[in-house]
């Protein structure tokens, strides 16, 4: 409730700013504007699409490069492809993303990434408004999640492989960068203030959302912005129209953001997002509760012609509460005696978790002879607090306390002359992490080089650039990996074991990829944008869980318990994560778009294999192998771009070893209808043949969660400003 009220809060004082801009700021008639803020809707729709999404300068690139430009795998989503997603939970917005997947289990709201077969442990970063997500429960299922409403975004971009070394330590499958909405994109030119409201309705699950943004100009120099999301959600059905318990939630999330510009080159962004979230796990066994609070500063400042200065520090922190309340007495073993033990209705299972980071960085450009140069060095510095508790009045068995620090500096140089361009980047990583009775610590060295040419100036050839990168990338054990201990609490009892002697995993990538930029190929506004690439990614020394460490094998010892009998409380094995094996993944990934008057059509495709191989030879397929994926997408405008139709299929294939996935097909509709560009009415069909299906990362063989079936969601958004 206490987080309720501080959200409400957010929201009373958004009521306040936007007030005085409504009674004192109406807007002029058409006739009085100045001329260079007048638009009309066909004009602002213009605007808004006048690039595709691969041309659009990205989070990632810290350099102002667009997707098409980088030398790496990198995806971007923009507002306009957010709005036609209608994302419910953050893993929609990945939809038909090459070699991006997420996993939700039933818990809807609580996403983990997978990029490349990669995930959990800081495997991916997650980073929203530059701060570090790195919420993490283990159990059963997901592991590493984070908790991010799509209706507060205002674009998303992803980078692939270990390549973002500027970005953390960990990274080894890649990153993903959210940026929230900011008051100078939501405010129109000559717009003091502006205010939209958003209403809609899922079939699936009967779920209502409820949206509110505004946004305040005071002057040049300093603009606010304002956004709160409640959403309600009934467990949805399946494809055989079955409940899938467990999959409803509610959620009230928030965001004020505000933008100051001492001088001309110069901002800071002072930003707080508030997130709570509620929904039942273990057929109704317990309520989970979420609190989340994000406070981020952004500092920016540059000399006139940003050469030589071009200086960014970021501060940030992250505090994540999760409460698991039970609703009825629950029989379950001691994680200390292995004893039964009654749960009683009421007691409750706590995860903190406080992340505080600082990143700074400093982009120096100049130029020697024909040769331009641009030299991007600084350093990071994360800290997770974990404080877990159980009914039992200890730490939690899977989820133990513990802090663990990570930071690292680098450098990367990038050199340009005519077609060619190569990127040279080394990174220092070091981490350090204890608990009462353990301390480990390391550190690694990681270089990066990167070759592109652009060898061709002839008509249709001029956009192509061909490139190949070596990259490593290093991964800290996690807390979880390297203190878990106690004893299994339910169903069957055994020992986890810590191991403090855990090496850290690290990757060694190599990627060749294509990218390719054409302008007016068939028509004079037409775009075509291709990015393609090949990866293999050998982790080194990769850590997973080994749940056959026979009892009386040294550390794992035999248990003073009953007999073991089947279904009975004691299995003489020992459970404890181990850098049993490396891991070789390789994969191929290709991303199109082709955008003109008419309308557009996306081609995307991600073929991925991977596997283990351990220190005695064993060979066995990843099980966070993802399906490989063909997503197709056309869509078609009318009456001057007010009416946008299309539609999207996504086969999926089988992963390679996985007992219990299949290949599905997809088949989605969407629709936009914007008669001014006040009102927008989004119409939207998932799953429209009613698949049953299950995502491959959540398959069990005991206990498959299978996805929504389909789902019909009408929204319509109203503006105002003046």
């Amino acid at each position: 409730m206490k987080r309720r009220i501080a959200l409400l809060a957010g929201v009373a004082s958004l009521t306040l700013i936007g007030a005085p801009a409504w009674a004192q700021q109406q807007p002029l008639p058409a006739q009085e504007q100045p001329a260079a803020t007048q638009t009309t809707p066909e004009e602002a729709k213009t605007n808004a699409e006048g690039n595709t999404v691969l041309d659009q300068i990205t989070v990632v690139s810290r350099t102002g490069e667009t997707a098409i430009d980088t030398l790496a795998s990198v995806s971007h989503v923009d507002q306009e492809q957010l709005d036609r997603r209608m994302a419910v939970t953050a893993s929609d917005v990945f939809f038909g993303m090459p070699g991006v997947t997420a996993q939700t289990d039933a818990k809807r709201g609580a996403t983990s990434i997978n990029i490349r077969g990669l995930q959990d442990f800081g495997r991916v970063a997650v980073i929203v408004d530059g701060a570090r997500q790195d919420f993490q429960r283990s159990g059963h299922g997901t592991q590493s999640t984070f908790f991010i409403d799509p209706e507060l975004l205002q674009e998303v971009d992803v980078i692939r492989g270990p390549v973002a070394n500027t970005y953390g330590s960990g990274a080894i499958g890649g990153v993903v960068v959210f940026e929230t909405k900011d008051a100078e994109d939501f405010l129109r030119p000559g717009e003091t203030w502006a205010a939209s409201t958003t209403g809609r309705f899922d079939t699936n699950g009967e779920g209502l959302t409820t949206s509110a943004t505004a946004a305040y100009k005071f002057n040049d120099a300093v603009d606010v912005l304002g956004n709160i999301v409640y959403r309600n959600f009934n467990d949805y059905k399946d494809g055989n129209g079955d409940d899938v318990s467990g999959t409803g939630f509610d959620v009230l999330s928030g965001l004020m953001k505000s933008t100051i510009r001492p001088s001309d080159n110069s901002e800071l962004k002072l930003g707080w997002i508030g997130n709570n979230e509620n929904w039942s796990e273990g057929s109704g066994a317990y309520d989970v509760d979420v609190g989340q609070n994000t406070f981020t500063g952004r500092y920016n400042i540059t000399d006139d012609d940003k050469s030589w200065l071009d200086l960014h520090v970021n501060l940030s922190a992250n505090l994540a509460k999760m409460d698991q309340t039970y609703n009825r007495d629950v029989q379950r073993y001691s994680s200390v005696t292995g004893q039964p033990i009654l749960v009683p209705k009421g007691a409750r299972t706590s995860y903190d978790l406080d992340t505080y980071g600082i990143d700074l960085w400093n982009t120096s450009r100049f130029e020697t002879g024909p040769i331009s140069h641009e030299l991007t060095y600084g350093g990071d510095w994360v800290t997770d607090d974990v404080v877990t508790t159980s009914p039992e009045g200890g730490g939690d068995t899977y989820t133990p306390s513990g802090k663990r620090r990570v930071s690292g500096a680098y450098i990367q140089e990038k050199l340009t002359y005519e077609w060619l361009e190569i990127i040279g980047a080394l990174r220092y990583d070091s981490y350090k992490l204890h608990d009462d009775d353990n301390e480990v610590s390391g550190d690694r060295l990681s270089p990066r080089i990167t070759v592109g040419v652009s060898p061709f100036q002839s008509m249709g050839l001029e956009g192509l650039q061909l490139y190949g990168t070596y990259a490593e990338g290093y991964r800290s054990p996690s807390i979880t990996e390297t203190l878990m201990t106690g004893l299994h609490p339910n169903g069957v009892v055994f020992p986890f074991l810590p191991n403090p002697s855990l090496k850290p995993e690290t990757a060694h990538t190599v990627e060749f990829g294509v990218n390719y930029a054409q302008d007016g190929l068939i028509q004079a506004d037409d775009r075509l944008r291709i990015k393609t690439a090949y990866f293999n990614n050998d982790i080194d020394d990769y850590i997973g869980g080994n749940d056959s460490i026979p009892a009386g094998s040294p550390g794992c010892p035999f248990l003073p318990l009953p007999p073991v009998w089947v279904g009975g409380p004691y299995v003489p094995i020992c459970f404890q994560y181990q850098n049993y094996a490396n891991a070789k993944i390789e994969g191929f990934e290709f991303e199109s778009v082709y955008d003109a008057s008419w309308g557009f059509a996306g081609l995307t495709a991600s073929i991925i294999n991977g596997h283990t191989v351990s220190y005695s030879g064993v060979r066995e397929d990843l099980s966070t192998i993802p399906s490989s994926q063909v997503t197709g997408q056309l869509g078609f405008r009318f009456f001057e771009d007010k009416l946008t139709v299309g539609g999207e299929v996504q086969y999926n294939g089988k992963p390679k070893g996985n007992p219990t996935a299949e290949d599905y097909t997809l088949v989605n509709l969407f629709a936009s209808y914007q008669p001014n560009e006040d009102f927008r009415m989004d119409f939207r069909v998932d799953n429209l043949f009613n698949e049953n299906y299950v995502n491959p990362l959540n398959a069990s063989t005991t206990t498959p969660v299978y996805e929504p079936g389909i789902s019909l969601k009408l929204a319509a958004t109203m503006r105002f400003g003046g």
